[in-house]
């Protein structure tokens, strides 16, 4: 199993940035998956999930209406679509397949500051 997050970067509040994240290795058009992220000194939290088909989604209340995550189950690839940047987004975003098991990739770098 491989994931591989990418998009990241060093935006000001209020930008937009759009992460993606490759799987391979499982049948990614089978499982639901789902962004996850760390701060420093924080626990890793989950910020939002996607059914194995796309019709379900989920995002935690602090993006909600700010984030929207969807999937190309064609491309093997998840999505995350970041609004309205805030400094307390700044963090390392990761991908995860929940029922796939503990893999996690490198994880793609977001930093919102002025």
């Amino acid at each position: 199993v491989q994931l591989v997050e990418s998009g990241g970067g060093l935006v000001q509040p209020g930008a937009s940035l759009r992460l993606s994240c490759a799987a391979s290795g499982f049948t990614f058009r089978r499982y639901d998956m789902s962004w996850y992220r760390q701060a420093p000194g924080k626990e890793r939290e989950l910020v939002a999930g996607i059914s194995s088909l796309g019709g379900a989604t989920k995002y935690a209340d602090s993006v909600k209406g700010r984030f929207t995550i969807s999937r190309d189950n064609a491309k093997n690839t998840v999505y995350l679509q970041m609004n309205s940047l805030k400094p307390e987004d700044t963090a390392v975003y990761y991908c995860n397949a929940p029922r796939v098991g503990d893999y996690w990739g490198q994880g793609t770098q977001v930093t919102v500051s002025s």
